[in-house]
């Protein structure tokens, strides 16, 4: 078995020693280095030709993966939580199913809950139409089974969770790390599309003045970054120690795809939005102070604002939405053309 470091000796410091001590001709590896750039460059287009006709059926199938949102997101979670079982509980073979579970349940039960506190229609009929008092009586008894229906999960699904946390039974091999329930949750948290929307919610009640309202565009964007991040991270010790199959799986699902999807489709929309602004510079506190800090179109308190060439002061996300329509101030219909 050849030793780690007798590989390292012999590749890095031999050469070293053999070139302070010897005058070892190091000069010439910069020709030879320049020669093989040269050479690169010469057959760069066609060997690129040929990767892109081989990967071109499977871009096709990642873009189709990328589509299946639910699945996406859920093959991504049972792969990272299997590399926190490898990092932060080994040994333990079925924490992150065990995880995973409770993480859904807990899921559905919020979404069901968001769900009641933003319904406004409580009427079991359906109509045939918006403004027709005919009731339909086949949508209304299907209505009327699908919301007892899932009234009754809800409340099988409280019982059941609370007998096996009471009881804690079947629970005997899951032991979580704090570290492994605290990772695991906080991806959770930003993969899951019901915690993503209250997050988003919660984020945009805030007004975090640097997002200039546009926390839409930039929240799935920061979301998919950080959990790349996360997953890079736990992947360290994988890809230098082993096991190697769960790394090069997580490497490509948690990381490559991560953001591939995240550069095709929501980096991509929030650069092209953000284009649309770029050319407006930020308002200074006395230019905000002398429009009273509102904005014309919102009617909206201003802490960062963007300025027109014709001296008038919106919200950076308000004048997004404006020249999307139009090309004309929306004060004094000058046209929004820099000299």
């Amino acid at each position: 078995m050849v030793n780690k470091f007798e590989v390292f000796y012999s590749f890095f410091v031999l050469p070293m020693i053999v070139s302070a001590n010897y005058y070892y001709p190091v000069k010439g590896l910069k020709g030879i280095a320049h020669k093989l750039y040269e050479f690169w460059h010469s057959i760069e287009s066609g060997v690129m030709r040929f990767l892109w006709k081989f990967y071109q059926p499977v871009d096709r199938v990642e873009r189709a993966y990328f589509r299946l949102k639910n699945l996406c997101v859920m093959f991504n979670q049972i792969c990272f939580f299997m590399i926190c079982d490898n990092v932060l509980v080994p040994g333990q073979k079925v924490t992150c199913l065990y995880t995973l579970m409770f993480y859904n349940v807990l899921a559905y039960c919020v979404a069901y809950i968001k769900e009641l506190v933003e319904k406004e229609d409580w009427s079991p009929y359906v109509h045939i139409t918006d403004r027709s008092n005919i009731r339909h009586l086949a949508m209304s008894a299907t209505k009327i089974v699908l919301e007892w229906t899932k009234a009754v999960t809800f409340i099988i699904t409280i019982v059941f969770m609370l007998l096996v946390f009471g009881l804690e039974t079947g629970l005997e091999n899951y032991k979580p790390s704090v570290s492994y329930t605290i990772v695991t949750f906080l991806y959770y948290l930003l993969t899951e599309k019901v915690f993503v929307e209250m997050l988003t919610m919660l984020i945009n009640y805030s007004q975090i003045a640097v997002l200039e309202n546009m926390e839409s565009l930039w929240l799935p964007v920061l979301f998919q970054l950080a959990t790349a991040g996360a997953s890079s991270l736990l992947l360290v010790p994988l890809i230098v120690w082993g096991p190697y199959r769960p790394a090069l799986v997580g490497l490509y699902v948690n990381v490559y795809l991560r953001l591939k999807d995240s550069y095709t489709s929501n980096l991509k929309e929030l650069t092209t939005e953000r284009a649309l602004i770029a050319p407006y510079r930020f308002a200074t506190p006395e230019e905000l102070g002398s429009f009273d800090d509102v904005c014309a179109v919102c009617l909206n308190p201003m802490k960062l604002a963007r300025i027109t060439p014709c001296h008038h002061i919106f919200h950076g996300d308000c004048l997004r939405k404006w020249v999307k329509t139009s090309n004309h101030c929306p004060l004094c219909k000058r046209e929004l053309k820099f000299d």
